[in-house]
């Protein structure tokens, strides 16, 4: 049997893997090196895909981890609960028109749909960390 507990552990990973492969993507636009932007976005791409597979997974078949402790630290959790989980529901669709757009050449908008996507992804990915380390290591 597999040992679901580990997914969240695996998530974390993910997630700071897809906030240094968007970095590097980022970088690389900046530097006008589109082959480079395109490697490293679409390897983002894959791992959040495989972030939300193994998230997906693990709510199936784990009872989600409630947050226990009180005090300021509970305000700081829910603050950031809140605002990552409003922004990661509107991620999947964003991520998607930008990958249309930048696949069919149509770079002004991607550039456009980007503008947007991209502080967002890498906010949810950077929340999504901080969310694991408060309900499993602080």
């Amino acid at each position: 049997m597999f040992d679901y507990s580990v997914l969240p552990h695996l998530n974390a990973l993910l997630n700071t893997a897809s906030v240094l492969l968007l970095a590097a993507g980022f970088a690389s636009i900046r530097r006008r090196n589109k082959r480079l932007h395109r490697i490293f976005m679409l390897a983002a791409v894959t791992v959040s895909g495989v972030f939300l597979i193994s998230y997906l997974t693990y709510h199936a078949q784990e009872e989600t981890l409630r947050m226990q402790r009180q005090g300021w630290i509970r305000h700081v959790y829910f603050a950031i609960l809140i605002s990552h989980s409003v922004l990661a529901a509107s991620l999947l669709p964003l991520v998607a028109l930008s990958l249309t757009h930048a696949f069919r050449g149509r770079f002004g908008q991607h550039r456009r749909t980007a503008r947007w996507t991209f502080p967002i992804w890498i906010y949810v990915s950077i929340t999504g960390v901080l969310v694991y380390l408060i309900l499993y290591r602080i």
